[in-house]
Formats: structure tokens, sequence, C-alpha cells
């Protein structure tokens, strides 16, 4: 970053006073950000590189609208984490509830890394270090809340008769877990398959969590 103050803007535009230009600009400093952390890592994404590859005559036009590197780092997060909540969400609302819904959120989880693979690089990278100042991942209340959505969703299930009897915590932890190391994995393996992991994982827990033994794919 710049040690000249003066191509800092003063913050502002955050908020609800953000104008319209200004949500623009920030999204564009997000991608630019994502691209770049997927291409050189987070340990190398400077606010140089990241004003480079977004066009940006300075980096006091990213400390205008984020407050230091990490609001800059949540905001990938948080955009990567968006982006594929409107990708899967509706592919899990068309499904029939039970069994092909849980498939679907296996399988629509993998399709969206496979379709975003500098946005989940980059995440994976950004999860691989902690924090300096907070120690806390800024995955962690995405991370969380996903995981209490499926464990209610396995909890709704079995009242209705859909699953069979297990603990939901435990279920749905095993379930982010791997999806989540397939997104490691991405960043790791440049010939890592997604589609062929996601069908492979659905039929897996699909499985695991039948009331009567599944004979096929269902997909």
């Amino acid at each position: 970053m710049s040690n000249d103050r003066r191509a800092e803007p003063t913050p502002r535009g955050r908020g609800r006073g953000r104008s319209i230009t200004e949500w623009v600009r920030r999204q564009q400093i997000v991608e630019a950000a994502i691209a770049t952390i997927a291409e050189v890592g987070i340990g190398s994404a400077s606010f140089a590189r990241i004003a480079q590859r977004a066009g940006l005559s300075s980096t006091g036009i990213i400390s205008y609208h984020f407050a230091g590197r990490s609001d800059l780092i949540n905001a990938v997060v948080a955009r990567v984490v968006a982006d594929g909540q409107a990708y899967i969400g509706p592919r899990i609302r068309a499904a029939e509830p039970g069994a092909d819904q849980l498939r679907t959120y296996i399988t629509a989880n993998l399709e969206f890394m496979a379709e975003n693979p500098d946005g989940i690089v980059a995440v994976a990278d950004v999860l691989s270090v902690r924090d300096a100042d907070t120690q806390k991942s800024p995955y962690a209340e995405f991370h969380t809340a996903g995981i209490e959505h499926l464990s209610d969703f396995f909890q709704e299930g079995q009242k209705k008769g859909l699953f069979c009897e297990f603990d939901t915590s435990v279920m749905a932890l095993a379930i982010r877990a791997a999806i989540d190391e397939a997104g490691y994995r991405c960043r790791a393996e440049p010939d890592f398959d997604p589609i062929m992991v996601g069908n492979e994982l659905a039929e897996l827990f699909v499985r695991a969590a039948a009331v009567e033994p599944v004979t096929g794919s269902g997909g």
C-alpha cells in the first residue's frame, strides 16, 4: 500500500449513503481482488496488484472504499458466499423435498465450484491463513450458519419421515467438511473434477440419510 497519504482519500461512501457509482466501483475492486488472490495467493495480493488489475490509478481508491485489507478480504469472502447462495438456492427450492433436495444441495455446491474457480480458489486461500489481528476466519459466521441451516433441514426431513434417524448436527458437519475439502482441492489440484466429486458425495450422503436402501442415483 502506498505511503503517500495524499493518495488515500478519506473513507466515505460506505453504508446507506453509498451511491450506485460507488457500489459499482466497490464490486469492481472485489472482483479484482478475487482474481488476484486466485492468481498469486493472498500473501502476494497487495493493494498495488489489485489496483493494477482493476485498472485503478492508485491504491488510495481501494482505501476509499474499504477500511483496510481485512475489510476487503471479508468482502471477497462475502461476495463468493453470496454468489454461491444465489446459484445454489433456486436449485434446492426447485427440487423435491428430502433426498432430491439433499442430492441437489451437494451437486449444486460442486457445480458452483466448477463454474467459479477463481472465487473458490480465492476463498480457499483466505481460509488457509488466519487474520493476524483477530485469529478468526472471515468465513466463520457463514460456516456456522450453513451447518445450522443444513441441520435444520435434516430435522424437518426426519419429522416428515424423509430421512432415517441420525444426529443431524454430525451429518451436517460431515457434508460441509466434504464440500469444503473439495474447495481446498480445487486450489491445490488443477485437474480436480468438482462435478464427479459432487455426484459421488451426493450418492454417498443420500444413501446414508435414506429411510430405505437407495438402489440408484435418482438423478
